[in-house]
């Protein structure tokens, strides 16, 4: 079994100060916030990189138990759960973890901000077609009707409201039209990317997508006005 000694990462010595052990009464402490500032990084990046390496090795979420996670961390199971109220919870930090980050935007810009966005979509999508881990917690979590509702609560629903935002103040900048329901428009910008990353993951995801998506919603799908057929002979310009 891997000790939390043999790692640097993990300070044997942090983790004795922050965990009383699994039989221990924790000490009297004002209550906290759960995601509030961390007791101890370094114990919180050992439960992390617990969970990566026991999906790496092959275990499923289903598989994993609160018990196991604490003991490959080198913690008790009271230090996980003073962070987390389950696996849920745990399954969805370690998944953004994992994942690319999200992006900075300006919070200002429209058409600029929505632009990142979409990226970001795409960049995240590239990492999981190449990593088998990220491929693979996936797959088990939309199995997992719990644990995707806290994805998607936790994680899609802010990024979704982040867009919408943008898309808004795209409108408001008169880079968008305002006599069209601004969900509506959010959704045409956003189909695109979610068909070529979640529908069909043998779509190719150029690095251009984004701005072809934006270029192509802002020209519109109508047919141009066919050019005026001009005969031989015909004058080009009306007489004067």
């Amino acid at each position: 079994m891997r000790q939390a000694a043999q790692n640097p990462a993990r300070d044997p010595a942090g983790v004795q100060a922050e965990d009383p052990g699994e039989g221990a009464e924790p000490p009297c402490r004002e209550p906290e916030p759960r995601r509030g500032r961390p007791r101890s990084a370094a114990v919180e990046r050992a439960i992390l990189d617990a969970v990566v390496e026991l999906l790496e090795t092959g275990e499923t979420l289903d598989g994993l138990s609160i018990e196991r996670i604490a003991r490959t961390a080198g913690v008790g199971k009271a230090t996980i759960y003073r962070r987390w109220s389950g696996k849920e919870e745990l399954f969805v930090d370690v998944l953004r973890d994992i994942e690319p980050a999200d992006p900075v935007v300006s919070g200002t810009a429209g058409l600029d901000d929505l632009r990142i966005m979409l990226e970001s979509m795409r960049t995240r999508s590239v990492a999981q077609r190449s990593s088998a881990l990220l491929h693979n917690v996936f797959v088990q979590m939309k199995k997992h009707p719990k644990l995707w509702t806290e994805y998607q609560s936790t994680v899609l629903g802010p990024r979704r409201a982040a867009m919408l935002a943008a898309v808004q103040r795209a409108v408001e900048a008169g880079e968008l039209r305002d006599d069209l329901d601004v969900e509506l428009v959010n959704d045409l910008f956003l189909g695109p990317m979610l068909v070529r990353t979640v529908h069909r993951p043998d779509a190719a995801l150029p690095e251009d997508l984004a701005d072809r998506i934006i270029a192509t919603l802002l020209q519109g799908l109508a047919p141009r006005p066919a050019k005026p057929q001009v005969t031989a002979g015909e004058p080009t310009t009306a007489p004067v």
